[in-house]
């Protein structure tokens, strides 16, 4: 596996697979990875891509509020996981790579990066396109892959790429799960034990609240229902929805994309899910 922590090492390295492969993948994370990214990579690998894989904790996606520093690191692992997975090429930045002194250029995204997300998070989602599109113009991937878990996320980066017109195709890979359906994310390592015990009954809740949509029941009445079973099992709910798939609109009715989509806190740590009808 390649490692690049420069531009020009970067380029070397991208001009090196592209001497020896046909399609060039790329998926962008933030590090501390876990079976979620690690199926990423081997999605990318198994399609015949040489894949690139960025880490990089990128601070214009972390608000006010957010601890930065507190974001799992572990460089050492993340390399070995990479390679394990047969990812070709690692790209580590650094910040002032990312941000060079004097820059002046920000991508501001509306439509699907609004309400949920761009709420709770202002400047959330500005972080997320600007940081994807450096990314994108250094790799020049044909393919970028990303998880389903982050619904809202996914949409905004491929609203962003069709409306730039930007030459590669977004993949959303599906949720990966731990066995009890909680959601693999980094930030899981820092739940308690009991509320790691309690953690699954999001994605319980929303598998429940599918069912009773599909079977007609009215959605003001599924989702004050799940409401109030999130509340009683000791969830903090900063959003709990039926969307449009793409522009996560909210619905009250049914229709063929539509999403469940949720953020609720357990302690210290915010759980995002979702899930189709």
């Amino acid at each position: 596996m390649l490692i690049a922590r420069t531009l020009p090492d970067l380029r070397d390295a991208c001009a090196r697979l592209r001497r020896s492969t046909d399609t060039l993948a790329l998926v962008p994370t933030m590090g501390a990875l876990h079976e979620g990214h690690r199926t990423l990579v081997r999605t990318g690998v198994a399609a015949g891509a040489a894949v690139a894989a960025s880490i990089f904790v990128n601070p214009l996606q972390f608000g006010a509020n957010e601890d930065l520093s507190r974001y799992p690191r572990d460089e050492e692992g993340d390399l070995a996981a990479l390679e394990a997975e047969g990812c070709a090429l690692a790209w580590l930045p650094d910040v002032q790579t990312m941000y060079p002194t004097g820059e002046a250029t920000t991508i501001v995204v509306t439509g699907p990066a609004e309400r949920w997300e761009g709420d709770a998070r202002p400047g959330h989602f500005r972080g997320v396109a600007t940081v994807c599109a450096k990314l994108f113009g250094q790799v020049r991937p044909d393919f970028a892959y990303f998880g389903e878990k982050d619904w809202q996320q996914l949409q905004v980066v491929k609203r962003m790429v069709a409306d730039l017109l930007l030459p590669l195709s977004i993949v959303g890979v599906g949720t990966v799960r731990e066995s009890d359906g909680l959601a693999m994310s980094s930030r899981n390592r820092f739940l308690t034990a009991e509320e790691r015990a309690r953690a699954p009954a999001l994605y319980a809740v929303l598998r429940s609240m599918a069912g009773a949509l599909a079977a007609g029941e009215a959605v003001a009445n599924v989702l004050a229902k799940a409401a109030d079973e999130l509340s009683q099992r000791g969830f903090g709910i900063d959003y709990l929805a039926l969307v449009e798939g793409a522009g996560l609109a909210p619905i009250d009715t049914l229709q063929p994309d539509a999403r469940l989509i949720a953020a609720a806190r357990l302690g210290s740590v915010r759980l995002l899910d979702n899930t189709g009808i």
